[in-house]
């Protein structure tokens, strides 16, 4: 499978700070725990995320860890921003630390996830995926995360099964039309996923006549 859609998808940098945002403040609109202190540099290391400021929110979250040491979103919040700033290495230790205080949150399986396979460990990012399905089967993000990994290490009939997956819980999602139709492509179904990719231009993918051009001659 082409990296076009691989690099799209799997790196913190091009998921978008918008994606990441609604999923942060729904995580942190669960804690009210923290004592007022912390709960204030949680705040404000949001804020600075969602402005882009990602050194700045990781010391306000630095801040608040200190504070409260026992909260899985202060370092889960810590994490994102590190994977924005490509440390995925220290972004899998905060996200191992939120895991750890709150195991059964999907969503830090999925990020563990993405920077492990921006790592390069698609087993790794694989098992995360997995669990974080297990734990939340109808979140459609997860299934496209692990079709790209799955495309990138050649297996291309469980992407194409992912694909579909991402599109049933949400037909609108344009970048699993793209990635569903180069699966296709892949397994010999080339007339079916130049459909799909066609379609994905459509609904507005950008990257869609660069793929007719290189696999729909």
């Amino acid at each position: 499978m082409t990296s076009t859609i691989i690099s799209l998808m799997i790196t913190f940098k091009l998921i978008g700070r918008v994606i990441l945002f609604v999923i942060f403040t729904s995580l942190l609109s669960l804690d009210v725990g923290l004592t007022q202190s912390a709960d204030d540099y949680v705040a404000k290391g949001r804020a600075k995320f969602e402005k882009g400021d990602y050194q700045g929110a990781i010391q306000d979250f630095n801040k608040a860890i200190a504070l409260d040491p026992n909260n899985a979103t202060s370092y889960a919040g810590r994490g994102f921003p590190k994977g924005v700033l490509k440390d995925y290495k220290g972004a899998i230790l905060d996200f191992n630390k939120a895991i750890q205080l709150e195991p059964n949150n999907a969503i830090y399986y999925t990020f563990r996830g993405n920077a492990k396979a921006a790592l390069d460990d698609p087993k790794g990012a694989l098992e995360d995926y997995n669990k974080a399905i297990s734990l939340n089967p109808n979140d459609p993000i997860v299934y496209l995360f692990r079709a790209n990994v799955k495309g990138a290490t050649g297996d291309n009939e469980g992407a194409l099964q992912d694909f579909n997956k991402v599109i049933g819980i949400n037909p609108n999602d344009v970048a699993a039309y793209a990635g569903r139709g180069l699966s296709k492509i892949s397994l010999g179904q080339k007339e079916s996923g130049c459909k799909d990719i066609t379609k994905a231009g459509q609904m507005g993918f950008a990257g869609a006549a660069k793929l007719k051009e290189e696999h729909c001659k």
